[in-house]
C-alpha cells in the first residue's frame, strides 16, 4: 500500500513537470488592450525613459493576426502628440515580429521590426530594435504595458 502511493505521488510529481514544461513552450496570451506605463530607448550609448503614467497616454492592442498603437496626451492644449499606427504581426515563443503596415511617416511603413516579448500575469515586456535609415532611427526599445481589464 505505501509504495502505491509513493508510485502514484511520483508519477503526479513528473505530470506536473511535464505539463509545466509545455506550457513554457507555448505562445503567451496577448490578445486584447495593454496600456503602456512605460518605455525606454537606448540610441548612440544615451538611454531615456517616458513616463506614460501622467498626461501622456499610449495603448496597444492585439488580435490573432493584426495589431494597432495609439497614443495622446490627455492634456488638452497638448494637439501635437498623436501618433498612431498598425499592421501585423506573428508570435512564436518569445520571438515577436511586427510588420508596420499603417504609420504617418511613410518612411516606417513595410518595415520588420523583431523583438523579444514576455508576458508575467498582467505585464507585457516588449524589447527589441528599431531601425529605420531613412529616418535616421537606430535604437533598442523596451516597452512596458498592463493588461486592460
Amino acid at each position: 500500500m505505501r509504495l502505491n502511493i509513493v508510485m502514484l505521488l511520483a508519477v503526479l510529481t513528473f505530470a506536473s513537470c511535464a505539463n509545466n514544461d509545455n506550457s513554457k513552450k507555448e505562445n503567451p496570451d496577448i490578445q486584447g488592450t495593454w496600456q503602456l506605463f512605460s518605455a525606454t530607448t537606448i540610441e548612440n550609448g544615451k538611454s531615456q525613459t517616458t513616463d506614460y503614467s501622467g498626461d501622456l497616454k499610449m495603448i496597444k492592442m492585439f488580435n490573432n493576426t493584426h495589431f494597432a498603437f495609439l497614443r495622446h496626451s490627455i492634456n488638452p492644449k497638448d494637439t501635437s502628440s498623436f501618433d498612431a499606427g498598425g499592421g501585423t504581426f506573428t508570435l512564436n515563443k518569445d520571438d515577436y515580429t511586427e510588420r508596420l503596415e499603417y504609420y504617418k511617416d511613410k518612411n516606417w511603413e513595410g518595415k520588420t521590426f523583431k523583438f523579444k516579448l514576455a508576458v508575467h500575469q498582467d505585464t507585457l515586456i516588449q524589447k527589441g530594435i528599431e531601425k529605420v535609415e531613412k529616418a535616421g532611427v537606430d535604437r533598442v526599445i523596451i516597452e512596458k504595458y498592463i493588461k486592460i481589464k
